[in-house]
């Protein structure tokens, strides 16, 4: 079956409704996976090579946390919503905040592994699986196609990996 043939009819209420969740929900949420996943990836593997796993957890918890925060304040006050119609400012800085804790914290948990190597290849693991949700969610509700939408979240994944793995090596 094609997947055309998997979409419901569309009416202009649904096409509305629709909008509305991904301004008001879908967005913010992508929006806060995306900085909490990639923006912590530097300190994270940066404290690892530089300290171990224990250093990495909990640089990762921070900066996870500190991103969180920021991120929810963030989306919060730069818009009330009356003129974009993107919402509650109050429910998008939630959405915004807790999407950038999980995105950060997935790949700090496995740091709780003691031993650095195997605590790094199970975070590489777990990065990869982020970017790849990632890309399909952006695919699902932002229309961007599967293979450019999995280079560009990889691309900017790498980058910032990179340079913690980089400091990290300093």
């Amino acid at each position: 079956m094609s997947e055309q043939a998997l979409h419901l009819p569309s009416s202009p209420a649904i096409d509305a409704a629709r909008r509305k969740l991904v301004l008001q929900r879908i967005q913010p949420g992508l929006v806060g996976l995306i900085d909490g996943t990639i923006s912590t990836l530097a300190p994270i593997f940066a404290a690892a090579y530089l300290a171990g796993s224990r250093a990495a957890l909990l640089v990762g918890l921070a900066s996870a946390l500190g991103a969180a925060i920021s991120m929810g304040l963030s989306e919060g006050l730069s818009d009330d919503g009356s003129v974009t119609g993107r919402g509650s400012s109050a429910s998008r800085g939630l959405i915004t905040g807790g999407a950038t804790f999980l995105g950060g914290t997935f790949h700090a948990l496995p740091f709780l592994i003691h031993d650095v190597s195997t605590a790094l290849t199970v975070a590489y693991v777990v990065v990869s699986i982020e970017l790849v949700a990632i890309a399909v969610i952006r695919k699902r509700f932002m229309n961007v196609p599967l293979p450019i939408s999995l280079v560009q979240v990889t691309l900017g994944g790498v980058l910032v990996a990179t340079v913690g793995i980089l400091v990290g090596h300093a």
